[in-house]
């Protein structure tokens, strides 16, 4: 797992959680990249960026 800083990864293609409301609660955007996936907090676009292997997130999304 790596962090990575948002400006190498301002274009890509971002995409909220389907669970996540409008109410302003906790919200998850993932982007797909090449060989990764990257993980943010859609309230700090600017923040902290994690990034995992295709690999790891889809362990991760088959048993959450």
């Amino acid at each position: 797992m790596n962090t990575a800083e948002s400006s190498a990864t301002s274009g890509l293609a971002w995409f909220k959680s389907s669970h996540s409301g409008t109410e302003g609660g906790d919200c998850v955007e993932v982007a797909a990249g090449t060989g990764s996936v990257h993980i943010r907090d859609s309230k700090a676009v600017a923040g902290p960026v994690v990034e995992v292997s295709r690999e790891a997130w889809a362990d991760f999304v088959e048993h959450a």
